[in-house]
């Protein structure tokens, strides 16, 4: 009895230090910048400027399947699977095109130029550009599934749609935590306002 003790107490000192080096990490990771133009009481509006990342286009449109083998690959990327054997820092959030053919993004640090950035090992890694946009944004908790990702974006279109917003048809989610992060874990769904956007989001 006292060695499973002394095991499950060494099991949870583990537990609670990756967790502290988790929160503590995303603390000092950069993130996809924004400016909240106005809140509204179940999402909000937000302006994101133009943005680099890289990309991989999956196959699939089911998130367990594309996130793990999406994430795989660009995460080989930025751990050195590129000509330089160059490490790029982890960005969040980790973004995914919610379409029939998915897309997973990891944001580019800002040091980095399209042109300075390294040759990927992988030829189905691009660097892709993102333009500004308007969008608007619903958050949730815990881990991201198909069906809460389904859930929060009928969600946030009956939000936009009760109060006359126009959006289209370019729906992302965005995960901000490493799957070894079990606390205060925050996803969001978002998606591109039309760029006629009526005075009620200024």
């Amino acid at each position: 009895m006292k060695t499973l003790l002394i095991i499950l107490a060494v099991v949870l000192l583990a537990f609670i230090i990756v967790q502290l080096y988790a929160i503590n990490g995303q603390r000092n990771i950069e993130t996809y910048p924004y400016v909240v133009n106005k809140e509204y009481n179940t999402f909000e509006i937000r302006s994101y400027e133009a943005t680099l990342f890289t990309s991989v286009q999956l196959s699939g449109n089911k998130y367990k399947d594309a996130s793990s083998k999406g994430f795989s690959i660009l995460a080989g990327y930025i751990f050195g699977g590129n000509k330089q054997n160059e490490k790029i820092a982890m960005t969040s959030p980790v973004a995914m095109s919610l379409e029939d053919s998915m897309t997973m993004m990891f944001m580019v640090p800002k040091k980095f130029k399209k042109e300075t950035l390294p040759q990927p090992d992988q030829s189905e890694i691009e660097f892709r550009e993102e333009p500004a946009k308007t969008v608007a944004a619903i958050s949730f908790g815990g881990w991201a599934n198909d069906e809460k990702i389904e859930k929060y974006k009928q969600q946030l279109k009956s939000a936009l749609d009760a109060e006359g917003i126009t959006y289209t048809n370019r729906f992302y989610f965005l995960g901000y935590n490493p799957p070894f992060e079990f606390f205060n874990r925050k996803n969001e769904i978002i998606v591109e306002l039309e760029s006629a956007t009526p005075d009620i989001i200024k």
